[in-house]
């Protein structure tokens, strides 16, 4: 699939794009049952506009199972190495952007390999389940790599203040994904700008209540678990969430 890769980074360049980010964490496509359960495809009359050529109908063509889980198992390699990110690094001079990173040593050979910046994602545990949350691994990944690459995060983020809670924890900026879909099949465009201006207002929300007039305001000690405050029950298996001081 070298061509396939070497044609995306091209149109990626023409079209204006500013980077490119590359998924390192998933040699082979999740076991997600519900596409499985419901053999997901796409209504005939829709293609993936990426591809071009037969690989853009085959998620129609599933005999199986998920048309998805075939169309990107033709896709992906799972003999994919550090030497990957270094070749990407030689053809292309737009910026490179590892997403999957949860482990403080992922982290370090993602500056090791001249990465520009990564994204502590575990894809909301669709590829596997009981993997650490990613606010959890984000302050140990942000003390460990420091200033070297930008970081930042997706998976989970469901409200403006957890926008808050990333910046706290060494994120630069953080991605979401679901809510803007809820608010698509809710409302369409329309759905999905009221989403995003929800957001926004949410974000101005915690940074006003937080006393923070910009991100530079926002620091690691606004954030703490809530057995700061309570009284932990020994006989509790589940995690404390992480609060806003």
């Amino acid at each position: 699939m070298t061509n396939v890769t070497l044609n995306l980074i091209k149109r990626a360049k023409r079209a204006g794009f500013k980077a490119l980010v590359l998924t390192v964490d998933a040699p082979f496509f999740g076991d997600r049952r519900p596409d499985l359960r419901n053999k997901f495809s796409l209504p005939s009359h829709l293609r993936f506009a990426n591809f071009e050529d037969d690989l853009s109908r085959r998620i129609n063509t599933a005999k199986t199972g998920s048309g998805l889980n075939e169309y990107v198992n033709a896709l992906f390699d799972a003999s994919i190495s550090w030497d990957d990110v270094k070749w990407i690094k030689r053809i292309t001079t737009l910026p490179i952007i590892l997403k999957g990173i949860l482990t403080v040593e992922d982290a370090r050979l993602a500056v090791e390999n001249v990465a520009d910046g990564i994204i502590v994602s575990n894809h909301s545990a669709r590829q596997i389940d009981g993997v650490p949350a990613t606010i959890e691994v984000l302050p140990e990944i942000s003390k460990a790599v420091g200033n070297k690459v930008e970081i930042y995060m997706d998976s989970g983020v469901r409200q403006g203040v957890d926008v808050f809670k990333a910046l706290a924890l060494g994120a630069k900026m953080v991605f979401f994904g679901r809510p803007i879909l809820w608010g698509l099949v809710h409302g369409g465009e329309k759905g999905a700008r009221e989403i995003l201006e929800l957001m926004r207002r949410e974000i101005d929300l915690a940074f006003a209540l937080s006393g923070c007039t910009s991100v530079k305001d926002v620091t690691q000690d606004m954030v703490g678990r809530e057995i700061d405050y309570t009284v932990k029950n020994p006989a509790s298996s589940i995690a404390e969430p992480l609060r806003v001081r």
